[in-house]
């Protein structure tokens, strides 16, 4: 069973569509509500202050370009040929100033000297622990001294409601697999004791009867799994947040931690205090519908 091909160019042409469309927060979130998110990150996270911000999985740029406008120099990097090329364009003709590399976080070098670095919406989720963890001790090296990283990650109810959701079928005229009609199957199951979600999908081309099939599971964290991976990753909890506003949204299926290097000079014993109370909040989470990228295939194969 083959992985979802992020990174070929036709399927990333089409993932360009939904990532740019105005009608749904599947792939991207609407402008409005990035806005939003940018303006909170903005004042909250950073303080109102001119900062380096790498974002992790940046997509089309849509994040990027709108921390541009505030004052920030930016980087990204995708794994998207079709969304990395846009996003540079975009940078052109607006004069931004952001740059934009095209690879795995994996696997690229991150640079260094960054004031931010962000993996958002549920990103964190698609990877085997052993990836996230290296994912952020790659942050963490590339942040510079009183640097942080933003986690925007699954709750894991969110990720549980993904294994739980029931089979079915679905044709299209064309769509995120094909620009040809087809038929998909829809299967999805929780494993237990990987505590992930498995999902995979049977796409049927309606012309000759080719079946592809694509698998993809989506790792579910607790509390205090994600408490123990940012620190297997030399990093300690700042702050908590219910959403990338600082407000409680309908959904829920995300957590928002701003997390700070272990090594770096202690926070004020209130901010420690708080960061202890945060991480033993929120202990049941609400099973919501998911978000990000795994579920949007689901929502627009």
């Amino acid at each position: 069973m083959d992985k979802i091909p992020w990174d070929d160019p036709d399927f990333s042409a089409r993932m360009l569509v939904e990532h740019l469309s105005q009608a749904h927060d599947a792939a991207s979130r609407r402008l409005e509500r990035i806005r939003r998110q940018v303006a909170f990150i903005h004042r909250s996270v950073l303080g109102g202050n001119p900062a380096r911000i790498l974002d992790l999985g940046c997509g089309p740029g849509l994040y990027t370009e709108q921390f541009a406008a505030l004052g920030h120099t930016c980087v990204g990097i995708d794994f998207s040929p079709a969304s990395v090329g846009h996003a540079r364009l975009t940078a052109e003709e607006r004069g931004s100033g952001c740059t934009y590399h095209l690879g795995d976080i994996r696997y690229v070098e991150y640079g260094r000297g960054f004031d931010l670095v962000m993996l958002i919406f549920g990103e964190i989720n698609v990877f085997r622990r052993s990836d996230a963890q290296s994912i952020l001790a790659k942050a963490r090296a590339a942040l510079r001294p009183g640097g942080r990283v933003l986690l925007e990650a699954h709750t894991w109810d969110a990720v549980r409601g993904m294994g739980g959701e029931p089979p079915t079928w679905t044709t299209r005229s064309h769509g995120l697999y094909s620009v040809q009609p087809y038929l998909v199957l829809h299967e999805s199951f929780w494993n237990a004791e990987h505590g992930a979600a498995v999902q995979r999908h049977y796409v049927i081309d309606a012309a000759t009867a080719e079946v592809r099939r694509y698998g993809q599971s989506i790792q579910a964290y607790d509390d205090a799994g994600y408490a123990a991976l940012l620190e297997s990753s030399g990093l300690r909890l700042a702050d908590r947040y219910p959403s990338l506003t600082g407000a409680e949204e309908d959904d829920g299926d995300f957590v928002v931690m701003v997390a700070h290097p272990a090594s770096s000079r202690p926070l004020p014993r209130s901010s420690q205090d708080r960061a202890a109370r945060l991480a033993g909040e929120h202990a049941g989470m609400r099973t919501g519908s998911g978000s990000g990228l795994l579920p949007l295939v689901r929502r627009l194969q």
